[in-house]
Order: structure tokens, then sequence, then C-alpha cells
């Protein structure tokens, strides 16, 4: 895969597609959107129900053909898991300026240039996070009121997504109250507001993780993306979570057959 700038991945990261595998230009990109990818044919619309709904995916392009012909699928169930000391992922997160938009499928977050993770020894940085209501992953087959993932890249293009279930509780959650006070009600590009966000907060105190290998849980459902979801969710008011209802009253894949993947769990707290 052709490694791309991070300013080209901002651009495209401004729809909910990871576009890969463009045979016709010889090129591999990466989008996070309805549309803006760099093809002679746009894509096609898609929708989290009806005649283009996650069954229906597979069968409105051949680009998205992996949607319904793929064996590593996101997302699932992350149940029977092999417990392990894994290793911790590292967290270098700073803050950013609130570059927030809606980009038809989710709320987005652009993410400014500086923060990352470290897993397995290999850097992956930060580019943006967003939110599904409900969960879409399952934890033991339990959903959550919501899941948040955080979008990660290396140099080599490969990704890496941290997923953090989110739990409905009778108090807002600080950390969150930028985002959820400048949610955009309109579908639009990013705009960078005066208010700050600080991604280190918006993670659980304990980051202990399931981690698989799996796919983009959007169109064309591109496979290799390298899962973390931490099994410890944080909490938003049931204020918070209505006000992104509002907007998107659902917006979650249905969980995909694991087939033959190995899911672990790191069960030991870094010492």
């Amino acid at each position: 895969m052709k490694p791309m700038t991070r300013s080209t991945i901002l651009v495209i990261c401004g729809f909910l597609v990871f576009s890969m595998a463009l045979t016709a230009l010889s090129t591999m990109s990466i989008a996070y959107g309805q549309s803006a990818t760099p093809t002679a044919i746009p894509l096609p619309h898609w929708t989290y129900e009806g005649a283009e709904g996650p069954d229906k995916w597979g069968k409105l392009d051949d680009r998205f053909a992996v949607c319904a012909t793929g064996h590593a699928q996101s997302p699932i169930d992350l149940t029977k898991a092999q417990k392990l000391n894994l290793v911790d992922i590292k967290f270098n997160y700073k803050s950013s300026k609130l570059n927030i938009f809606n980009n038809g499928h989710t709320i987005q977050v652009n993410y400014d240039a500086g923060s990352s993770i470290i897993y397995n020894e290999i850097e992956y940085k930060l580019v943006q996070f967003h939110f599904h209501h409900p969960s879409e992953h399952t934890i033991d087959g339990k959903a959550f009121d919501m899941e948040l993932h955080f979008v990660h890249q290396n140099a080599s293009g490969d990704l890496a997504v941290v997923g953090v279930m989110i739990h409905q509780s009778d108090k807002d959650n600080a950390a969150y109250a930028s985002i959820f006070d400048n949610l955009p009600s309109a579908a639009g590009t990013p705009q960078a507001t005066t208010a700050m966000i600080d991604a280190a907060k918006l993670l659980p105190d304990v980051r202990l993780y399931d981690t698989y290998v799996g796919s983009l849980t959007t169109p064309p459902c591109s496979e290799g993306v390298r899962w973390l979801v931490l099994t410890t969710p944080i909490d938003l008011s049931a204020k918070q979570i209505e006000a992104f209802a509002k907007l998107f009253e659902g917006n979650a894949r249905p969980v995909q057959t694991i087939n033959s993947r190995d899911v672990l769990q790191d069960n030991v707290a870094a010492k």
C-alpha cells in the first residue's frame, strides 16, 4: 500500500468510507466517506437500513463486494477470547482543536497531527475519531449504548482502530462536553471551533483490551484492520446519548461471523 500524507487522509476522512485498492488508478487510498474518493466513478450511496443497508452493501458496487464475500469482517461479538498478558497499548495523545463535522453517517472529529499509539512496537498516528449508536461490537452478546472509534494509521498505511464502549449513566461526562455541545445537525465539511479536545481524557482509566484482525465497518469493508477494543466502558449521560441519537438513530453495522479468527484478550493490567 502506498502511504498517504496526513493532509490527504484528513481531507478524505471527511466521509465515512475507507477506499482501498483502486486498481484503475494503480493507487491505494483510504477514505472514510460516502463519496469523496479519487475514482473516476463515484462510490454509490449507502445507508444503515433499507435497500442500501448493510445486507445490501456488497451488491451496491463491485468495490464493495468484500462486504458480502469477506471472511474477516467487522464488527463481531467479542466472546470466548483467549486470555493472555498482551503488550500494553501506549497512548501518546495530545490536545487538538475540535475539528468536528457531520459527515452524513456519524459525527467525526479530525485530529490535529502529533498524537499516536504504539502497539507491538509500531507507531500508528491518530487521524480521527467518530461514534456509532448503538455499539457495533458486542461483548459476550451484550451491546452497549454507543461505541467510539479512534482511527490510526502507520507509516505503511495499515490501520489500527481503538474501540471504546459507552454506557449510559445519570451524569454528564465533562471530558466529552465540547463534543456534545457542538454536534453539527447538518452534514458538511470539517469546521475548526474555538474548543479544544483531549483524546486521552476520552479513554477509560483501565485500558485492557480484546484484539483481532477484522475490517472497516463501513463500505468498502476492506480487511486487514487491527482492532483493539477496550473492555472497560466509559459513561455518558442519557442527555448526551440522546443528543447524538436525534441525529443518528441507528448507525451500527450488525455483528459479523467470526469464522476461524482468533480473539485475544489482555487481562493483566500494566505493571
